[in-house]
């Protein structure tokens, strides 16, 4: 069956629903900034300033953890001296703004993901368009917990980690409000996209600039250089460097397994032929 049997569209006629794509998504983005702005003190104090807290649940994962291999208390935390500044005058309602827009952004990923299937729909067969409703789902999900991760992992590595580095005792930390929600932010956006990694190599593979033997030929690369992000982002021992590790590579294999699969699935269609 033909991959459209519908008048084919013209080049002004996909920029037309690209378009409205981004219009739409944008519209859901902002409603759902606007509810985040008016929960402003929970997002805030509970949620983004948490990883300040030494009672925030990651630290005292790692410290029940360092208790359980007999480490003692080398991995609790007790203190986080980070002091926050501001110092613009607009600074505080611009980061409010901005934070509920990342917030809305990150409720909103379900519908563009819908909107980003409508808009490819057209290129795909017909049986292909049934999983309209899995692929939104499986990806929402990974999004989701790669958010997750970001937050709940990547980022209270960061903040314990660089608030507690000292090049020198004559320098006082005193972080900047826009430098500390930049790395929230890119903690947990950046990790939320990352585990989009099957999905992006489901749909590489499928249009042929993927294969299973590429991903298997570049995985001892790809193992240098999560150790390496690992190493810098969280504290100095490996048991902390493996957790982050681990979860990655996972998503690496299972990219590779359904390259595998794709690539299996269209061999079979040839044979079908």
């Amino acid at each position: 069956m033909e991959k459209n049997q519908q008048k084919e569209m013209s080049f002004l006629d996909h920029l037309e629903e690209l378009r409205w794509l981004l219009v739409r998504s944008s519209a859901a983005i902002l409603i759902c900034g606007i509810v985040a702005f008016f929960f402003s003190d929970f997002i805030f104090n509970e949620i983004i300033f948490g990883p300040k807290n030494p009672d925030f649940v990651t630290y005292q994962f790692f410290c029940d953890l360092g208790k359980q291999f007999d480490m003692g208390d080398t991995m609790c935390i007790t203190e986080i001296n980070l002091p926050i500044q501001n110092r613009e005058m607009g600074g505080q309602f611009s980061m409010h703004m901005w934070t509920s827009i990342t917030v809305g952004f990150i409720f909103a990923f379900p519908f563009i993901l819908w909107e980003i299937w409508k808009f490819i729909s057209p290129a795909l067969y017909e049986k292909e368009k049934k999983y309209a409703a899995s692929f939104i789902i499986i990806s929402s999900i990974l999004f989701f917990i790669g958010v997750l991760f970001g937050y709940y992992l990547i980022a209270p590595l960061s903040v314990q980690f660089f608030a507690s580095y000292i090049v020198s005792p004559e320098i006082s930390n005193s972080i900047d409000i826009d430098s500390y929600m930049s790395l929230m932010k890119t903690s947990a956006i950046a990790s939320g996209l990352l585990f989009e990694l099957p999905i992006i190599i489901f749909f590489l593979t499928k249009i042929g600039l993927v294969t299973p033997e590429f991903l298997r030929k570049y995985r001892k690369y790809t193992l240098v250089v999560v150790l390496i992000v690992a190493a810098v982002i969280t504290p100095p021992d490996v048991l902390s460097q493996i957790i982050v590790t681990i979860p990655i590579m996972i998503l690496y294999e299972a990219s590779i397994l359904i390259s595998v699969l794709v690539v299996k699935s269209q061999e079979k269609e040839k044979l079908k032929a």
